[in-house]
């Protein structure tokens, strides 16, 4: 460290470890610390990194600034979040903490309320039985019971329900009769009279009846979570699972706890039950009965039906899960439907609730359980999603009764042999087998494997030890998780070399429940980083709805990091806040949060209760200017920051969307609102640091923004794999949080990091008219207006070039929609980036029945112009077609990555990712199977299609517009014809003297055609005119004649069937001839058909028909002859051979001359030689109108020995297509193939000569 020198002039005398580098303006250091014990690690955000791999580092080079460091000794530095010995001594408590946290469902009875009922309880039973008028004390009793059960979620039992009716018939009879009810299965040793003396009393046998059931409810209830073997009796017998041959069978008996709404918009419910491991049904699910709801304390729904799965318990997984969903059949008679404004068609589901089969020490579940499945009050429309936010929830209770048997049966785990090795060498297998078995380990993931596949990779698995990565596929092929098969899996796993983390990842999806299997992935992901847990933390919060238990070692694992770092730390306390809501697991989300909160220390859950209280009170603001009107927004904006003001006056406080900033108060001048409908808070923070710049951040109330996290997460990941590879694309990637709502405000709430001297495209199009966005310069005279000098306007081009590269492929490979120039950003830097991401994975925005979205992605002519640095192709281009296609590439090797994170996120009720099949878009996207060069071809087309999409265009100019209504226009305006944007006259265009058919030319847009070239001579004019016309235009012009004039005689039309091929030139030659002929007979016609508007329309220009100087000759001067030139330029080629072919792939060719200095429209052709048949030909595709043309199109000779090509020579050749004259030679190279190691890929640039060519 070179600071220390200036204090210090001898380093050696220096404790370098006590200094510390601290990043200007914020709460981080950067020197590389180890971690001595939690209490000190708790203030480091980062360790174990090159001072050039920080964020803050990146972005100051990203942006040309100045990177402002502070060197400061260990004690000055900020320490308040880190545990301190009060912590260590404080008892852990999981749920002492959680009443700081707002709920979205009902809070369970505690322990203090139950003694209070039950005392009022017993009161009222002394009471009743001292008193001689009991009718009145025994409802007081029936009343306090009501409470009781009330308090237990609504659940009654039948004893209750028994006892109760009993009482009343007792209180009904004499005193002196009392046999029918001293028959009665009362447990005498829990009378309610407290050491009464008169057990004969009818009464009073009916109370101590109550009394048991009661007590009875209670242990029930307080069991109902607890292990099997809590309440087991020591001297019971056990039973090992696999020995066990009884069917898995349990009664249902009853819905505890139903609401009024419910009973009156539902006519049956019934319940599905279904087995299931690793995702998949074990067997199919079996439906319960379809009842009604009953009435007694409370209404309930009562099946009381035994439900027998066809499967013995020996042939249980572990993770086994039971699951029961709950279904409503709509009341049609009801006019008050949840949703009364949808029509609601078959069955609703309200809920799901899951329960594994063995408990946490492994034993089978028995007795009595009340599960309580978490609903909304406002229904779910699917099971186990996250509800509607700002919705409580509420739970009903399933009674289920298990099978008590005599003893206890425990799940015991197979032992395995460590000392047995197996490996397989797989260069003994036969090449067949051995190349079935590679291409099965190269696929992408496991999704596309067939159970053959699966078969014979689960066979040859000890084959495949030396390639680590594919242990998912191996386990995912695995026949079956039953006991006995668990050795073999366990003996592989515990051979198995170590795999990396993010591979590892894969094992904790849900295809992988197996506690041994999941521990052991844990177990390898300790070697991430900090920085790469807290990038994919998301994914390990939902993976937690995948462990069967809460003491996992997925749960130890984050809770160990956690306290390590602050960020982490920070990162999931919103990340489990917000997932509570989840109506399934959200219970499961608050006892990890306890857990966080317990652990982490007092300084830091006081952080995170100041952070939360500064969500509430912007959120409470931002509702007030979004309820306000427009004029009065400001005014009620900077009244309501006096409130939020007040607060910092109190408090410092790090912000939820980045703990390393601290705001010590608001700049409320400068606070502000967005004017779209959501109505956003621009809030500026002072920054605590006085060396620190101000904090600017969007405050959104009321918006879903968990799908821009996920978007720009992936594309930080895809910005840290091309930096890892040395591809630096200058990526922004703004930061994004989401707070969840406030129970009372019933909104989500989320903050979005705002980029500085950044506008939208639009705001910088319409400084050119609302038409803005259909002009070339708009972007480049901004970037010139913020960058003056040629230097500055230059950087910023090359960062445009290569952030815009970014995110091209970025968007496209997460399929991001609904993209116009008001949701892309552009810096005054010149870096481009996009935000609000509501739609992704190919969910197109639609107009109707039509794609918003017609382009692979955002490439238009005005971004083209900066890239280019002007109107036409320059080599710089071809530099932006390169980086797109590296880094396309670079992302491809990473196909299973992308998959596994987002497979991870499916269960976080994201709309547009629900099932395994929205991730379909991803994996073609990637094209997994594919070569690097088969990948480059792809992604140059879809350049060439989003660059040539007039539709990205079109919806800026809408987006420009507040309201755009299309009107008639005039009848002299009107098309007449489908490629004629008007309708023309003679009048205008003055009468045609001559007209033929002069020549016809092949073209290749989109796909290969001719073009007949229409040669016309008007009156007064000395040189005639050219149009460019398809023989369907032709035959359009014919039919309209026909309809307009149906009663004159029109020449005949060619025949347009053709057998055979038509797109061949002797067919093209006999249509010119023809059409020709056509042409002078209607010439020949009646004025009334030959000088109508239709003709002239058809004859006038279009833009197309727009040719290159020179071009006009009489209708017998024949065709151009060639046209010798200079010989200038290079071509870019890859030349490649595998599997007994030749590939060639153009990729570039850069500054090819012209004798008359104008553009040519290149193309390329090759032949190996010798060839005096000329079979050798191959033709790239004609790049129009450049001089520096990007072709990457693959030209392949197949059948071809490698000593066959060692006696061949390529010869390409580069031309110019003309549609006047004979194509022209624009240079040629030929290449002894002996010259190259066919081994391996070559690619180079070549300079062009002017060699003979064919």
């Amino acid at each position: 460290m070179q600071a220390l020198c200036w204090v210090h002039d001898d380093l050696n005398e220096v404790d370098v470890g006590s200094y510390v580098l601290k990043v200007c303006g914020q709460e981080e250091v950067l020197q590389n610390l180890k971690k001595n014990n939690i209490d000190e690690s708790l203030i480091y955000f980062n360790s174990n990194h090159c001072l050039g791999s920080h964020e803050h580092i990146q972005n100051c080079r990203k942006w040309d600034a100045e990177i402002k460091l502070q060197l400061l000794t260990l004690s000055a530095m900020c320490k308040n979040l880190a545990r301190t010995a009060e912590d260590d001594e404080t008892p852990v408590d999981l749920n002492k903490h959680l009443h700081q946290i707002e709920k979205p469902y009902k809070e369970v009875m505690t322990r203090h309320p139950i003694e209070e009922l039950l005392d009022s309880y017993h009161s009222q039973v002394e009471l009743a039985l001292r008193i001689e008028n009991q009718h009145r004390a025994v409802d007081q009793v029936i009343r306090a019971v009501r409470k009781i059960c009330s308090a237990l979620d609504g659940v009654e039992t039948p004893a209750i329900t028994e006892s109760v009716k009993k009482l009343k018939r007792a209180v009904n009879l004499p005193r002196s009769k009392s046999a029918d009810v001293t028959s009665g299965k009362g447990d005498p040793n829990k009378s309610s009279t407290r050491g009464s003396l008169n057990p004969e009393n009818p009464v009073q046998v009916s109370m101590d009846q109550l009394t048991a059931a009661i007590y009875d409810l209670l242990r029930l209830h307080g069991n109902s979570g607890r292990s099997s073997l809590d309440w087991a009796q020591s001297n019971r017998n056990i039973k090992e699972a696999w020995t066990a041959t009884e069917q898995l069978q349990f009664t249902i008996f009853a819905a505890h706890g139903i609401s009024s709404n419910w009973v009156s918009n539902y006519e049956k419910y019934y319940l599905v039950c279904s087995l299931s491991h690793n995702g998949k049904d074990l067997f199919k699910p079996i439906q319960s009965k379809k009842v009604g709801t009953y009435k007694n304390f409370f209404y309930l729904i009562k099946w009381d039906e035994l439900i027998i799965f066809p499967i013995q318990i020996s042939q249980l997984p572990l993770e086994s899960l039971l699951h029961l969903t709950l279904f409503g059949i709509l009341n049609q008679s009801s006019g008050s439907s949840p949703d009364s404004n949808k029509q609601r068609k078959g069955p609703e589901a309200l809920g799901k609730v899951s329960l594994p089969l063995f408990d946490f020490k492994r034993f089978l579940t028995c007795g009595t359980k009340l599960l309580y499945l978490w609903t909304s009050s406002h229904i779910t429309p699917m099971p186990g999603t996250i509800p509607k936010k700002g919705y409580v929830m509420e739970r009903i209770v399933l009674q289920v009764d298990f099978p008590s048997p005599t003893f206890d049966i425990i799940y015991t785990t197979p032992q395995v042999d460590r000392s047995i090795i197996q490996q397989h060498n797989l260069e003994t297998l036969g090449n067949d087998i051995k190349g079935k078995l590679l291409d099965i380990l190269h696929k992408d993931s496991s999704l596309g494997l067939s159970k053959e596949d699966k078969a014979f990779l689960w066979e040859k698995r000890y084959y495949c030890l030396k390639h680590p990565n594919c242990l998912p596929k191996i386990l995912a092929s695995a026949p079956n998780w039953k006991w006995v098969n668990l050795a073999k899996i366990y003996s592989l796993l515990q051979q198995w070399p170590p795999l990396d983390p993010l591979t590892a990842l894969e094992l904790l999806d849900l295809k992988f429940a197996d506690q041994e299997v999941r521990s052991q992935a844990v177990t390898w992901m300790e070697a991430i980083s900090d920085d790469e847990l807290t990038d994919l933390l998301p994914q390990f919060v939902q993976a937690l709805k995948y462990e069967i238990y809460l003491n996992s070692s997925l749960v130890r694992f984050l809770l160990s990091r956690a306290l390590g770092n602050i960020q982490i730390a920070h990162n999931l306390y919103w990340l489990l806040k917000d997932a509570l809501h989840d109506a399934q697991f959200g219970a499961r989300y608050e006892h990890v949060l306890g857990a966080l909160l317990s652990v982490g220390g007092k300084g830091l859950r006081e952080e995170l209760l100041k952070q939360t209280k500064l969500v509430q009170l912007l959120g409470g603001v931002a509702e007030k200017v979004k309820q306000a009107s427009g004029s009065a927004r400001q005014v009620v904006l900077q009244r309501s920051m006096e409130r939020v003001q007040s607060f910092f006056l109190r408090n410092k406080c790090r912000l939820p969307l980045n703990p390393r900033l601290v705001a010590k108060e608001l700049n409320i001048k400068s606070c502000s609102f967005f004017s779209s409908n959501a109505v956003p808070l621009k809030v500026t923070m002072v920054n605590s640091d006085p060396v620190g710049e101000e904090i600017n951040v969007m405050f959104k109330v009321g918006e879903d923004l968990r799908q821009d996290m996920l978007a720009l997460q992936m594309i930080k990941i895809m910005d840290k794999i091309w930096l890892k590879e040395g591809l630096d694309l200058r990526m922004v990637i703004s930061n994004v949080s989401q707070q969840a709502e406030i129970e009372e405000r019933k909104i989500t709430y989320g903050m979005v990091e705002l980029v500085p001297a950044s506008d939208t495209l639009r705001k910088i199009q319409v400084e050119y008219g609302v038409t803005g966005s259909f002009k070339d310069k708009p972007l480049a005279e901004w970037l010139r207006k913020y960058n003056p000098s040629e230097e500055e306007y230059e950087k910023a081009s090359e960062n445009f070039i290569y952030s815009c590269a970014g995110c091209c492929v970025a968007t496209y490979v997460l399929g991001i929609c609904d993209r116009h120039n008001d949701n892309i950003m552009l810096r005054s830097t010149g870096h481009m980036f996009h935000i609000d991401f509501g739609k992704f994975l190919g969910h197109a925005q639609m107009f109707g029945s039509f794609k918003r979205d017609r382009a692979p992605f955002v490439l238009t002519s005005d971004m083209a112009y900066v890239i280019n640095g002007g109107e036409k192709p320059t080599i710089r281009f071809q530099l932006f077609v390169d980086l797109c296609c590296q880094a396309y590439n670079l992302i491809r090797k990473q196909t299973n990555l992308f998959l596994n994170l987002l497979s991870l996120m499916i269960p976080s009720g994201l709309p547009e990712l629900t099932s395994i099949q929205d991730l379909k878009y991803v994996r073609d996207a990637l094209q997994p199977q594919t070569t690097d060069a088969e990948a480059t071809i792809f992604f140059t087309r879809l350049i060439e299609s989003s660059l040539g999409s007039i539709a990205t265009k079109f919806n800026f100019f809408i987006h420009n517009l507040a309201q755009l209504r299309f009107s008639g226009l005039p009848s002299n305006d009107e098309p007449i014809l489908s490629f004629s944007p008007k309708t023309y006259s003679f009048r205008q265009d003055g009468r045609i003297k001559e007209v033929s058919v002069f020549t016809y030319h092949k073209k290749y847009n989109p796909d290969k055609h001719y073009i007949y070239v229409v040669r016309i001579l008007r009156e007064g004019q000395l040189e005639p005119s050219f149009v460019f016309r398809t023989f369907d235009e032709f035959q359009e012009l014919h039919n309209k004649l026909s309809i307009i004039f149906p009663l004159w005689k029109l020449p005949g039309f060619p025949n347009r069937m053709v057998l055979g091929r038509t797109h061949i030139k002797d067919v093209a030659a006999k249509r010119k001839i023809e059409l020709n002929s056509y042409l002078q007979s209607l010439m020949s016609a009646s004025t009334d058909v030959a000088e109508c508007d239709l003709v002239c329309t058809f004859f006038h220009p279009l833009l197309r028909d727009e040719k290159a100087e020179g071009i006009a000759r009489s209708a017998d001067a024949g065709p151009f002859s060639p046209t010798p030139g200079q010989i200038g330029g290079s071509v870019k080629l890859s030349v490649s051979y595998r599997n007994s072919t030749l590939f060639i792939m153009v990729m570039h060719i850069k500054d090819l001359v012209t004798e008359d200095g104008a553009d040519p429209n290149p193309y390329v052709k090759t032949y190996l030689l010798p060839d005096p048949h000329k079979t050798s030909k191959r033709k790239t595709k004609i790049s129009r109108k450049t001089r520096n043309p990007t072709f990457n199109e693959m030209l392949v000779y197949s059948g071809y020995s490698k000593e066959t090509l060692r006696q061949r020579e390529l010869q390409l050749s580069v031309l110019s297509a003309e549609s006047l004259r004979e194509n022209f030679f624009l240079g040629g190279i030929t290449l002894p193939l002996k010259d190259f190691n066919l081994s391996k890929e070559t690619v180079k640039w070549y300079q062009l000569t002017a060699a003979t060519y064919f």
